[in-house]
């Protein structure tokens, strides 16, 4: 849910963004601050690069996010009433968010555009998520700087802030390496490569989500809409969310478990367990060597992986991250790892189907090692963005083993 200095500025809860909201800002004088700024109109759309938008944003991103409220009259930089700033467009919106991706380095993503209240006090409130990749610069003529809040006025960074702002950068991304490899070990402790590879997937959002505990309830709607995220791309093959008790999440350590549910002996080839931390980081483990040859029902190598169960493991992961960015209500990007861990003799070898789905091994490269594959997601995607996120892992992930094309995951691109 959206928690945000404006909530904070009128005591509300966690939600979305309401007029009412800003008629209390109005009730109570609220005084613009670090992390809120008000904005009487909003600038034209053929003039929004020009403006003092990006510095706004620039501003915002590098002082830990904030929030700027149009269509808000000020006196003496506290809040005295509403005004309309019009109808917005969709185009409008475009142009905006273009501003803070092209007009700053680096780009600002991940905005929140919400459009409140009915005629004649019709605003727009954007919300500048915190940013972990500053200092954002803009850019005027041949000149550069570097804008950051001071109280409610933006001033510009001198040389020692810029200084600390980088050295703050490479060690929050030295930070959000060791957060990664530290959650890869954990989800692969108590496993044993050594019978079967198994295949490690972690994200963890760049930002972590301090305070959130979802109950039970909340973690089942994100389990929910993953699924169904997962189900629209394929149903068919073995999956993670099939393996585990998705019905029924277990509170662990700060986080929620789905533990593995293929207990029987017939079926423990595919066992899989899935969190979900209250940061915001998601982690999924699953056996996925020594599956049944399914078309004959023989047994294959623990050191053979199926191509298509790796491709699972991206689709089901990376819906549970688009369902965890949609139920905290703000964009995040997340760093990601994924490996296949395997300690036997042999060599791993990932396998796919020919075209009569019949194991097909001739183009596979063997490994004496997966090299992890580590990149950087974002949580909103949606639609052809989503599925384009989904297919560009899982061909690199399936690429290091000699398989040319994901066969479960389509990429939009191409008819």
């Amino acid at each position: 849910m959206t928690f945000t200095p404006l909530h904070q500025a009128v005591g509300a809860q966690p939600g979305p963004i309401t007029s009412e909201m800003l008629n209390e800002v109005v009730a109570r004088a609220v005084e613009e601050d670090d992390n809120l700024d008000f904005k009487r109109a909003l600038p034209e759309q053929k003039t929004l690069a020009q403006s003092d938008l990006a510095k706004d944003i620039a501003a915002f991103a590098n002082s830990g996010g904030g929030v700027l409220v149009f269509g808000m009259a000020e006196d003496s930089r506290r809040a005295t009433g509403r005004v309309d700033v019009g109808e917005v467009s969709e185009s409008y919106e475009r142009t905006l968010r273009s501003v803070a991706v092209s007009h700053i380095h680096p780009p600002v993503f991940g905005l929140e555009l919400s459009e409140v209240g009915g005629d004649g006090e019709r605003a727009l409130v954007v919300v500048v998520p915190a940013s972990l990749d500053g200092p954002h610069l803009i850019y005027r003529n041949d000149y550069f700087g570097a804008p950051i809040r001071n109280h409610a006025d933006t001033v510009w960074m001198r040389e020692r802030q810029l200084e600390q702002m980088y050295r703050a950068r490479f060690e929050a991304r030295d930070r959000a390496a060791q957060t990664i490899d530290d959650l890869y070990g954990e989800a692969a402790d108590g496993r044993s490569p050594s019978d079967r590879a198994w295949l490690f997937a972690v994200a963890a959002p760049r930002v972590p989500r301090a305070g959130m505990r979802p109950d039970q309830a909340a973690i089942k709607s994100v389990v929910d809409a993953a699924m169904a995220t997962a189900r629209s791309v394929d149903d068919n093959w073995v999956h993670p969310f099939k393996s585990v008790d998705y019905l029924n999440p277990r509170r662990g350590m700060r986080r929620w478990v789905l533990r593995n549910a293929k207990t029987s002996e017939r079926s423990q080839w595919c066992e899989a367990w899935v969190s979900i931390l209250d940061t915001g980081a998601v982690t999924i483990a699953m056996a996925v060597g020594g599956y049944p040859n399914f078309s004959n029902g023989n047994p294959v190598p623990g050191s053979e992986v199926y191509s298509k169960t790796i491709e699972c493991c991206v689709l089901d992961l990376l819906s549970l991250i688009h369902a965890m960015g949609d139920h905290l209500g703000a964009p995040a990007e997340y760093d990601l790892r994924l490996g296949i861990e395997w300690a036997g003799s042999d060599s791993l070898l990932i396998t796919t189907v020919d075209q009569s789905n019949f194991r097909f091994t001739d183009n596979s490269i063997p490994l004496a090692r997966y090299t992890p594959l580590r990149t950087s997601i974002r949580s909103d995607f949606a639609g052809d963005d989503l599925q384009r996120q989904m297919y560009e892992i899982a061909l690199d992930a399936v690429n290091q083993g000699g398989v040319q094309y994901p066969r479960l995951i389509s990429s939009p691109d191409v008819e």
